[in-house]
């Protein structure tokens, strides 16, 4: 028999299908174990491809693959955009339409809540913002040291009061020469205890003399105790003790907001080198933090003006931190106790003379327990630190400071409903509409590209964009000026551009 070549049998149709047949039913028949690692490699292979080519895209925004913005020697070549939906911009143009850096930024995925809007209205905090100063004793008013509408800091002196008060006066006269009776009893016991240790004295003499001076020490005892109700500390009444002189003159100062670290009401002895100032331990080191100013809204006192025991003398306002009070409806109850539950931020717009200011990340304080019976309205307060806008002081040393947020100011709240995460959120200019479809404008090179987009949800400040593959994290889009650039296509294709195109009424 003939042997066939290799040469042969290659060139051989029937053979060749035979082998081919072959190989067919042998991949058919090991095709579990050769086709998931085929499959998972291709997979592999293109996703590690998308992945190169996005990473390029983003580390160099101008290209030439992306974008086919060639730099030749003659100009540019743009070619590879669609003339009718993109817009190139001069550096003149993008300052007209106030696209700065800040309004050319990535895309960064962010957490969007779904608000509802309500009235509200700056207010005070009750207990802290205001307080009242009133003069603890009866007395003239001698000084007035502050001015209405002055600034203060806890320490300064407001008034100075002479004290007329009979009681603490007779109680100071009756302490005095209880003091000095102390004294001569002390030293005749010393004598007596000398004689009698001689026989020449009974013992019974200064036995009696001993127990009149447990009486007076007794008496001190009780007008200290009296001088206290009446308003002294323990350090003006040993200065008294001390410099045997009586306190005749009042010193009031401005009051701390949180705790009573000098003494507010500071009495001075009738010689006035002895002034009975703050009482400060001495190693104790000062406060390092400028303290808020209050400002003294009225002021109650003149001088030479009687005042009683609790008679006000003037009240002064702490506006570093106020609240702001929201008014929902019964309603919107479940959606602020929500927000309260979950520490959701609460967003305040402010209207302004040069726009609307957006204050951001506020707190949640509390919400009330009733509903207003007239209004049928649901209160709840939000946290507002405040900023001080002005601060002179005047040649006579007086100082003025404006706060930015006043008590009464109007405003609206906008309260989180829904809470959406890793979404596309720009803002409402930075999207048209033109009949059914939304546009987005994204920076490619010197060009603009409108870029087709679904958007989720729009609302007077925001629009959500889906994220189905239009626009990424990353890009660079306007975040302004849409309706304009939208209309400068229309206006370059021939059509007739709307001029309520992208706007809703």
């Amino acid at each position: 028999m003939k042997k066939l070549s290799l040469h042969t049998m290659l060139h051989n149709p029937w053979i060749r299908w035979g082998v081919g047949l072959s190989l067919v039913a042998v991949a058919v028949l090991f095709y579990p174990k050769w086709w998931p690692a085929l499959n998972g490699w291709i997979d592999g292979t293109v996703a590690a491809r998308k992945e190169s080519m996005r990473e390029a895209g983003e580390g160099d925004a101008h290209s030439d693959e992306e974008h086919d913005h060639a730099h030749e020697e003659d100009g540019h070549d743009h070619a590879g955009h669609d003339e009718s939906s993109s817009l190139e911009l001069t550096p003149q143009s993008l300052k007209n339409l106030g696209l700065t850096p800040e309004y050319l930024r990535p895309i960064e995925l962010s957490n969007f809540y779904r608000t509802v809007t309500v009235p509200a209205i700056v207010v005070a905090k009750p207990g802290r913002t205001d307080i009242k100063v009133s003069s603890p004793m009866i007395g003239i008013v001698q000084h007035v040291h502050a001015v209405s509408g002055e600034a203060v800091v806890p320490g300064d002196m407001l008034f100075e009061v002479r004290l007329t008060y009979e009681d603490l006066v007779d109680t100071q006269t009756q302490l005095l020469k209880n003091l000095a009776d102390v004294a001569v009893e002390e030293r005749e016991i010393t004598r007596l205890e000398e004689v009698t240790r001689s026989g020449a004295v009974a013992s019974k003499i200064l036995l009696e003399r001993q127990y009149a001076l447990q009486k007076l020490q007794s008496s001190i005892a009780a007008q200290r105790a009296a001088l206290k109700l009446h308003g002294l500390s323990d350090e003006q009444i040993d200065t008294i003790v001390r410099e045997q002189r009586l306190l005749r003159d009042l010193t009031i100062v401005a009051p701390e907001i949180d705790n009573h670290s000098h003494d507010e009401n500071n009495l001075r002895l009738s010689d006035r080198r002895f002034r009975a100032a703050s009482f400060q331990p001495q190693n104790q080191p000062p406060a390092v933090h400028e303290p808020e100013p209050l400002i003294l809204e009225r002021l109650s006192a003149s001088k030479g003006q009687g005042v009683q025991a609790g008679e006000m003398l003037c009240t002064l306002s702490d506006y570093s931190s106020l609240y702001i009070e929201g008014k929902a409806f019964e309603q919107d109850a479940p959606a602020i106790a929500e927000v309260a539950a979950k520490g959701w931020p609460i967003e305040a717009i402010i209207p302004g003379v040069s726009g609307q200011e957006t204050l951001a990340d506020l707190k949640l304080a509390f919400v009330a327990n009733a509903v207003d019976a007239q209004s049928r309205t649901l209160s709840f307060f939000v946290n507002l630190p405040n900023r001080i806008l002005r601060d002179e002081t005047t040649n006579e040393g007086q100082r003025f400071v404006t706060w930015k947020y006043r008590v009464g100011q109007r405003l609206e709240v906008r309260v989180p409903v829904e809470a959406w995460e890793k979404q596309i959120v720009l803002p409402v200019d930075a999207a048209v509409k033109d009949g059914a479809d939304w546009f987005v404008f994204q920076q490619n090179g010197d060009h603009f590209d409108r870029v087709a987009v679904h958007v989720k949800y729009r609302d007077q400040k925001y629009v959500v964009i889906e994220s189905d593959g239009a626009i990424f994290p990353g890009d660079v889009v306007a975040l302004r000026s849409a309706h304009q650039m939208q209309m400068a296509i229309k206006n370059k294709s021939g059509a007739g551009a709307d001029p309520h195109a992208g706007h809703n009424h």
